[in-house]
């Protein structure tokens, strides 16, 4: 199962004010992008989660975010963590406060993106 077009879309005109996103298919979700760095992704599940670090992590855990734990259906499975949170109800219906949100996570991807490697 893939996440829905009509929640990408939704997700995608939410975030209309934030210049320059684009959102690609990646492992049956949609990673979302700014000048070719990953800030968020929509799940399968129809999830929307932004990136975080120790400088906005703290705004999602105020509000009782969730952190995404891919394969959470698969228990089965090794459940790893990673540095992103689903954005709350309340910054999701808030056409302001989304887009601030957004350019946070924009950041944090800035700040911790890995260096690409050389090809030899």
């Amino acid at each position: 199962m893939a996440a829905s077009p009509g929640y990408k879309e939704y997700i995608l005109d939410l975030l209309t004010a934030v210049d320059g996103v684009s959102a690609r298919a990646m492992f049956g979700g949609v990673g979302l992008y700014v000048d070719g760095t990953m800030f968020g992704l929509i799940t399968r599940s129809d999830r929307f989660y932004l990136r975080v670090d120790e400088i906005n992590q703290p705004d999602f855990e105020a509000m009782e975010a969730e952190q995404f734990i891919p394969h959470e259906d698969k228990p089965e499975q090794n459940q790893m963590k990673m540095p992103y949170f689903e954005v709350p109800a309340d910054v999701l219906e808030d056409e302001e406060e989304l887009p601030r949100w957004a350019q946070k996570a924009w950041e944090a991807a800035r700040r911790n993106k890995k260096p690409k490697k050389k090809k030899s």
